[in-house]
C-alpha cells in the first residue's frame, strides 16, 4: 500500500521541481562567483576548444598540486639549460673576439709571396699603378717590401730561436710600439720585444749577434751567416703571442742574412671585407708564380679551432635541454593519466582527436616557451652584468686577459631558441598523440 501512494504522489512532484530548478540554476553561477571571486570573461569562452582545454588543464587544483609542481620542474629545466647555453656562449664569443682582434690587428690584409728573382719594389710599384688606373678596385692604404725568415739571435752565451721580419720604413703591423721606445732611427739596428728585452736585460744600444741558417762559403769550410746588430728599440709583443719571439731588422740587413729569394709584398685595404675584393683583384698584375693569401688564409687553421670550440660546447652545454624535455614528457603522461576520465568524456561528447591533440600540444609548448623565455632572459643579464662589473677574472700569469668578456650575438640566440622548440616540440607531439589516442568506443565503454 505505500509504495503504490508513494507511486501516485511523484506525479504531483515532479511539476513543482521542474518549476523550481530555473531558479536554482540561477542561483549557481552567484554562488560560483562568489566561491571564486570573479566571473569568467566572455572573450575567454570564446576561444577555440584546444585552448579551452589547456588554459584549464594549467590551472593547479589540489588533487593536481604534484602535477603542477612536476611541470613547474621542467619548465625550470629548460629555462636553466638555456640560461647556462646563453652565458656560455656569450663568454665564448666574448673572448674569441678579443682573440680575432688581437690576432688580425697584427696581420697583413693581404701578401704576395714573389717568386726567386723578382724585384719586390719594382712589382710594388707597378702594382699601385695598376690599382689605380682601375676605378672599381678598392683602396690600398699602405703597400710594403718584407723579408722574412727564421735564425737565432746570440747574447753572450744565450741563444733564442726567432722570426726575423726585414722592412723598410716604419714597423710591419706584426709590432706595436710607442715613441719613447724607439731609438734615434729607425733604419738601423733591431728591435725586440718587451719580454725579450727584460729577460736578457738589454737596453737601446745592447749589441746582439743574428745567425742565419744559410751557411756562407769560406775557406775554412761553410760557416752560418752572423750579422751584429744594436738595439735600437723595443715593442710590445701581441697577448696572445706567448711562446713565439720575433725581431725586425732593416731590410738590407734581412737581405744580407737571407738572400732576396723571400721578399714579400703586403698590402693593407681600408677593411677586411675589402680585402678580400682586393686579392682578387691584385691576382691578375702579378708576376707568374705568385702565391698570395688573405687574412683569412693566413690564419685558416685558428679560425677552424674557434668554430668547432664553440660547436661543441654548444653540443655539451644544450644536453641540458634534452633530459628536461624528456621531463615534459612525463609531466604530459602524468596530466594525461590523471585527466583521462575527463579526456574520455570530451571522446564520447564527440571532441576531435585533433583537437586534444592541439590542447596537450599547446600546454607543452607553454611551459617550454615559458622556460625558453625566461632562460633567454636571465642568460642575456647575466652576461651584460658579468660583462660590465668584470667578475670574472682569471690569473694573470696564466692567461692574457684581466676578466673574461661577454657577447650575446644574435645569431647563438636564434640557434638555442631554434633548437629547444625542436626539442620541445618533439617531446610534446608524443604526449598529445597518447591523449587522443583512445577513440569513442573505447571512451563509451570507460564513462
Amino acid at each position: 500500500m505505500t509504495q503504490i501512494s508513494v507511486s501516485k504522489q511523484r506525479p504531483t512532484e515532479e511539476p513543482a521541481r521542474r518549476a523550481r530548478e530555473p531558479a536554482r540554476r540561477a542561483r549557481e553561477p552567484a554562488r560560483s562567483v562568489r566561491a571564486t571571486g570573479r566571473r569568467t570573461p566572455g572573450w575567454v569562452m570564446s576561444l577555440p576548444v584546444p585552448l579551452l582545454l589547456a588554459a584549464r588543464y594549467l590551472k593547479s587544483s589540489r588533487r593536481d598540486a604534484y602535477v603542477s609542481f612536476l611541470s613547474l620542474l621542467a619548465g625550470g629545466g629548460i629555462a636553466l639549460g638555456v640560461a647556462a647555453l646563453v652565458l656560455v656562449l656569450s663568454g665564448l664569443a666574448g673572448l674569441q673576439a678579443f682573440l680575432r682582434s688581437d690576432v688580425l690587428a697584427r696581420t697583413p690584409h693581404v701578401e704576395v709571396e714573389l717568386p726567386a728573382g723578382e724585384d719586390a719594389a719594382a712589382v710594388r710599384d707597378a702594382l699601385l699603378e695598376a690599382l689605380a688606373a682601375e676605378t672599381r678596385a678598392p683602396k690600398v692604404e699602405a703597400a710594403r717590401v718584407l723579408i722574412r725568415g727564421r735564425g737565432w739571435m746570440l747574447v753572450g752565451g744565450s741563444s733564442v730561436d726567432v722570426e726575423v721580419i726585414g722592412y723598410t720604413g716604419t714597423l710591419p703591423a706584426l709590432f706595436s710600439q710607442t715613441e719613447q721606445e724607439v731609438g734615434e732611427s729607425l733604419d738601423s739596428g733591431i728591435f725586440v720585444s718587451e719580454h725579450l728585452a727584460h729577460r736578457w736585460a738589454l737596453e737601446l744600444g745592447s749589441r746582439v749577434d743574428l745567425v742565419s741558417p744559410r751557411p756562407t762559403l769560406t775557406p775554412m769550410g761553410p760557416q752560418p751567416r752572423l750579422i751584429a746588430q744594436r738595439v735600437a728599440g723595443t715593442f710590445q709583443r701581441g697577448q696572445t703571442e706567448q711562446y713565439e719571439e720575433r725581431v725586425a731588422v732593416p731590410l738590407d740587413v734581412a737581405k744580407r742574412l737571407f738572400g732576396a729569394r723571400l721578399q714579400r709584398i703586403e698590402l693593407h685595404s681600408t677593411g677586411l671585407e675589402e680585402a678580400l675584393d682586393l686579392a682578387a683583384v691584385v691576382k691578375g698584375h702579378l708576376p707568374e708564380g705568385s702565391r698570395i693569401a688573405t687574412w683569412q688564409d693566413l690564419n685558416r687553421g685558428l679560425f677552424f679551432a674557434l668554430k668547432l670550440e664553440k660547436r661543441l660546447m654548444f653540443v655539451s652545454v644544450f644536453l641540458i635541454v634534452p633530459v628536461a624535455a624528456m621531463a615534459l614528457i612525463t609531466v604530459l603522461a602524468l596530466l594525461v593519466s590523471s585527466k583521462r576520465h575527463e579526456i574520455d568524456m570530451l571522446h564520447a561528447m564527440g571532441a576531435r582527436p585533433k583537437d586534444l591533440r592541439r590542447a596537450f600540444s599547446t600546454l607543452g609548448m607553454t611551459l617550454a616557451g615559458s622556460g625558453l623565455v625566461v632562460g633567454g632572459t636571465l642568460g642575456v643579464v647575466g652576461a651584460f652584468l658579468l660583462d660590465h662589473f668584470k667578475l670574472i677574472s682569471p690569473p694573470g700569469d696564466v692567461y692574457f686577459l684581466d676578466h673574461v668578456p661577454f657577447v650575446v650575438q644574435a645569431s647563438d640566440l636564434l640557434a638555442i631558441a631554434g633548437a629547444t622548440l625542436i626539442f620541445t616540440m618533439a617531446s610534446t607531439a608524443y604526449a598529445a598523440r597518447r591523449a587522443a589516442a583512445a577513440g569513442p568506443l573505447e571512451a563509451l565503454s570507460s564513462v
